[in-house]
C-alpha cells in the first residue's frame, strides 16, 4: 500500500515542522511538500501528486479560504482539511461551503490530531468535536432540503448521497460503485441542485439527519 502524500500549508515554519514530525511518526503517511501561504499552496497543489492538504486559514498574501476556493475552481479534488486556531462560526461555515473536507483546531492533543489526519486521509469528514454544533447548524434555519426531497433523487444519486453521509471521497465512491470520478462529480452536482444545498458537507449532514446511511 502506497503512503498517503500530504501538503502542509502554514505561515509558521515551526508549526510546519511540528506537523511534519507528528505525521511522519506514522509510516503510512509522508509529507510531500510545504507552502507558507495560500498563493504558494495553489501553485504547489497543481504540480504535486497529493492525497491530502492541511491548510491554515489566516495567512499573508492569500488566506486559506481563498486558496481553497481557487483550488476547487482549478479542479483540484484532493482532500483539503483546514487546520487553524479560528473556531469562529463564520470561518467554519465558509470553509466547509467552499469545499473543505474537514476543519480541525490547532489546540488538539497531538495524538488526537494525528488520528483525525489519518481519518481524513481515509476519506472521512473530520471536524474538531467542539465544532460539531456549528456543522449541524449549517443545514438548519430553513436552508435544509425538505424531508421529501429524497423522492426526487435517482437510485444512483441516492447511492452517492449515502456514501457522502459516510464521509467518502469521490475516489472512494467511484471505486465502490465502479464508475469514474467524473461521473461521481456530475451526480454530486445534480443531487446538490435537487436538494437545494451548496456543498457535499451540507448534503452529508442533511443525509445523516434524515437517517440516510
Amino acid at each position: 500500500m502506497s503512503q498517503t502524500r500530504i501538503l502542509i500549508v502554514d505561515d509558521h515554519p515551526l508549526f510546519r515542522r511540528g506537523v511534519r514530525q507528528l505525521v511522519e511518526m506514522d509510516p503510512d503517511m509522508v509529507i510531500a511538500g510545504e507552502a507558507s501561504n495560500g498563493a504558494e499552496a495553489v501553485d504547489v497543489a497543481g504540480s504535486l501528486d497529493l492525497d491530502l492538504i492541511l491548510m491554515d486559514l489566516n495567512m499573508a498574501k492569500m488566506d486559506g479560504l481563498e486558496a481553497l476556493r481557487q483550488m476547487r475552481s482549478n479542479g483540484i479534488d484532493t482532500r483539503i482539511v483546514m487546520l487553524t486556531v479560528s473556531d469562529a462560526d463564520d470561518d467554519v461555515v465558509a470553509a466547509l461551503r467552499a469545499g473543505a473536507d474537514g476543519y480541525l483546531l490547532k489546540d488538539m492533543e497531538p495524538e488526537d490530531l494525528l488520528a483525525r489526519i489519518k481519518e481524513a486521509a481515509e476519506g472521512k469528514l473530520v471536524i474538531s468535536p467542539q465544532l460539531a454544533a456549528i456543522l449541524a447548524g449549517i443545514v438548519s434555519g430553513g436552508r435544509a432540503a425538505p424531508a421529501d426531497a429524497l423522492s426526487a433523487l435517482t437510485s444512483r444519486e441516492l447511492d452517492i448521497l449515502r456514501a457522502l453521509a459516510r464521509g467518502m471521497s469521490n475516489k472512494m465512491i467511484a471505486r465502490r460503485l465502479d464508475i469514474t470520478e467524473g461521473t461521481v462529480k456530475v451526480h454530486v452536482k445534480n443531487l446538490l441542485k435537487k436538494l437545494g444545498l451548496r456543498s457535499r458537507v451540507e448534503a452529508a449532514v442533511w443525509a445523516v439527519n434524515q437517517g440516510v446511511s
